[in-house]
């Protein structure tokens, strides 16, 4: 056999079987697979062809272990599985291997794995009826979960066909998680849709579609298979080890689920999105896609990539896993910063003598309401005014009271007349002198001032393009005079994590920080976790997205049972796809189990303190750390620490840069949990009057657009918050429980 360039590569799902094993067998299979690729007919690895079988091979790990081997194509082998050497050549008609007629990708199972995963969850048996008279009637048999699905359908849909005599022999919930924990993941996600009750069509669309192979699958062409992204294997040393050593939360880093591999590695004609609910893995598409596009750079020394989200905390964990997905080789062509760091950049650039001291909206609200006290106003609020002044007067670059006549005013809900706008435009004025006054700016003018200076750098390139085309390619230097050198476009490419809640300004100025070419913007983002007011539609914008939108499904972080819940929380409500369309969360499901969330009710807030540490004091099993408790109000975090300090348990709290400190349970505002997770997770004070608040409430009668508006985002808040848990969520509330609540709570 020709040993020179021998592939090898893991199974998805052979690393779970493998994690499970002991930590010597993992560092043996560690040196296993160099030995293997150096020579894989070596002495000491004792490679043999299994009876009865042309493509399934043993191999020695060590002394105990046997790496089962299928042989793709001369030099090219999958590690299927690991098993202790008794177990690997005895009953080999159970292990079943073959091409997913569906996906084209390689799957193998374990039968008897299997089936004794099922029968460990098969429900106890009830006791023996006391003696009666007469003989009871024989107790019917449970109806199978799957009845009403024929073996075609189970196929069709993509359920690995060696497993559909096993799903037709499960009654029970427990039993079909026993089947799904060793099954392929395809297999899974589409039992469990049928069995949460949705139909063969909605699964065929919303979980078979997204991953059918494109082309026709020949069922015995195995190397053909290993290429396609539904086969999930890894070949390198490094993702080897990170497979073998990552557990669950570094598997991101190694296995793409088809649907997600796909929109890394697609060829796109202009700017794309990703969609999807928490958890999908629309951050780790992102970071993917960051290194799918350098991979295909020229060398160089320049950062022709930029990755930016919506601010600092998410920046620094998108350069950390970035640096983990990557090392410093990837680091070092990609520019990492959030919008408003990348805007105020370029306003410094364009004026560097400028010691304006940027302020954030909390910090603007209260300008707004001290000018209006000053001025003795009361006809205006200051929430209104700067959402006036913040998304339409800045949102559209108006400059003259003219400007803002004209000016459109769709989705603002209250309707103003002209002499009201005018009343707006003065106090705008004036508040714009205040801030001048004070050297203070906000970041939506930064926004809106770095967009003009890049729009306008963009006309000066365009310029240049057109003249460089009519002369036949010859440049006019006189053209780029003062510019510091050659203009060109600052980024190749433009990546966006957390889309939804970027400004229009933030939109324009990434718009003109790119040329207009394939590949130029991609972002991701699910408009249901929106939790600052800044509404867009891309297209208005410059970033038009049609045709290239995706979305993604698969929930990877929360269980079924939270997610359901979560769900509950949105009902009602309609989201837009960041383009003017109507965007849902259909076929949005989880592979992972667990308890149903608990809700607790108190007389008042003490009491609810109380019984909120008695729980964290309950879960004691796990770090601190991995525990989380949300509020409605920054006060509301600092009275919960208060109340379990008495029960010896730390509180760390949430701030703007994250938490300040470790060992501790964190406490924070809702706001403050976008973009984290914990294993469980309290959230506090879900009452009405606090969620939403009683301003909100007020609102109904006043201005009924911007009601319905703000209930929307205190609903996706609640839905945010309630996402972040991977394993147990308790939502507590005293008095009245909030209006959101009420589809989860006993009727």
């Amino acid at each position: 056999m020709n040993t020179t360039s021998v592939t090898l590569r893991l199974l998805d799902k052979a690393d779970k079987e493998i994690l499970k094993l002991p930590r010597t067998v993992k560092g043996a299979l560690y040196d296993f697979q160099h030995k293997f690729k150096a020579n894989p007919q070596a002495t000491g690895l004792q490679l043999k062809q299994l009876k009865g079988d042309s493509r399934l091979w043993s191999a020695r790990v060590n002394d105990e272990y046997r790496a089962l081997l299928l042989r793709l194509a001369d030099n090219d082998w999958l590690i299927a599985s690991v098993k202790h050497r008794k177990e690997a050549y005895e009953n080999l008609d159970r292990l079943a291997y073959g091409i997913n007629q569906v996906t084209g990708g390689i799957e193998y199972v374990d039968l008897q794995v299997v089936e004794e995963s099922v029968l460990r969850r098969a429900a106890p048996a009830r006791p023996a009826p006391a003696p009666l008279p007469k003989a009871p009637a024989e107790r019917p048999q449970p109806e199978p979960l799957f009845a009403g699905f024929s073996d075609q359908q189970l196929t069709e849909l993509g359920v690995a066909e060696p497993l559909v005599p096993v799903v037709r022999t499960l009654t029970t919930e427990d039993q079909l998680l026993g089947l799904i924990e060793y099954a392929p993941q395809l297999t899974g996600e589409i039992l469990l849709s049928l069995f949460d009750g949705k139909s063969f069509d909605d699964v065929l669309e919303q979980v078979t579609a997204p991953v059918t192979a494109p082309e026709p699958i020949d069922t015995e062409d195995f190397q053909a298979a290993a290429e396609r992204p539904a086969t999930m294997v890894t070949t390198t040393d490094e993702a080897l080890r990170e497979a073998l050593e990552g557990e669950d939360f570094g598997r991101w880093k190694v296995f793409l689920h088809p649907t997600q591999s796909k929109l890394v590695e697609r060829d796109y004609s202009g700017p794309a999105r990703v969609g999807g609910g928490p958890g999908t893995g629309k951050t780790i598409v992102a970071l993917h896609r960051v290194k799918h596009l350098v991979e295909n750079l020229p060398q160089g020394r320049n950062k022709p990539v930029l990755l930016t989200t919506y601010n600092k905390n998410l920046a620094a964990d998108l350069r950390a896993r970035l640096l983990e997905l990557g090392g410093e080789q990837l680091l070092s062509r990609v520019e990492i910063s959030h919008v408003d760091q990348v805007a105020l950049r370029v306003v410094r650039e364009a004026e560097p003598g400028s010691s304006k001291q940027t302020i954030d909206d909390n910090q603007v609200l209260r300008e707004w309401r001290s000018m209006l006290d000053e001025l003795g106003e009361t006809r205006w609020d200051a929430e209104f005014l700067h959402d006036e002044w913040t998304q339409v007067i800045l949102g559209q670059a108006v400059v003259s009271r003219t400007e803002y006549f004209r000016a459109r005013r769709a989705g603002r809900g209250r309707n103003v007349t002209r002499g009201e706008r005018a009343e707006i435009w003065q106090l705008a004025e004036k508040f714009t002198q205040r801030l001048d006054r004070l050297s203070r700016q906000t970041w939506a003018q930064v926004a809106e001032r770095a967009a003009r200076l890049e729009m306008e750098r963009e006309q000066r390139i365009r310029a240049v393009e057109q003249q460089r085309a009519e002369s036949g390619g010859l440049d006019n230097i006189h053209l780029q005079d003062g510019s510091a050198g050659w203009l060109r476009y600052r980024y190749q490419h433009i990546v966006v994590d957390e889309a939804q809640d970027l400004r229009p300004g933030h939109w324009k100025l990434l718009r003109a920080m790119v040329a207009r070419d394939r590949n130029d913007i991609f972002l991701v983002g699910d408009t249901h976790q929106r939790i600052y007011n800044n509404q867009v539609t891309l297209g208005s914008l410059g970033v038009n997205i049609r045709g290239r939108s995706a979305k993604l499904t698969l929930s990877y972080r929360t269980t079924r049972q939270i997610l359901g819940s979560a769900l509950e929380v949105l009902s009602g409500e309609t989201f837009d796809d960041l383009d003017g369309n109507a965007e849902s969360l259909a076929g949005y499901r989880s592979v992972l189990s667990g308890a149903r969330p608990q809700l607790h009710g108190s007389a008042d807030w003490a009491s609810e303190c109380e019984s909120i540490a008695a729980l964290v004091a309950e879960w004691d099993d796990i770090p601190r750390e991995q525990i989380a408790i949300c509020v409605p109000t920054n006060a509301m975090a600092r009275e919960v620490a208060v109340a379990l300090a008495p029960s010896g348990i730390r509180a760390v709290e949430i701030g703007p840069d994250g938490p300040r400190g470790d060992d501790g349970v964190h406490i924070g505002t809702m706001f403050r949990f976008k973009g984290l997770e914990y294993q469980r997770m309290i959230i506090a004070g879900v009452s009405e009057g606090l969620v939403p608040r009683q301003a909100v409430v007020q609102l109904r009668r006043t201005d009924a657009l911007r009601y319905r508006r703000e209930l929307q985002r205190a609903r996706s808040l609640l839905f945010v918050a309630a996402t972040r848990s991977r394993d147990a969520l308790a939502i507590f509330w005293h008095g009245a429980p909030s209006r959101f609540l009420e589809p989860l709570l006993p009727s």
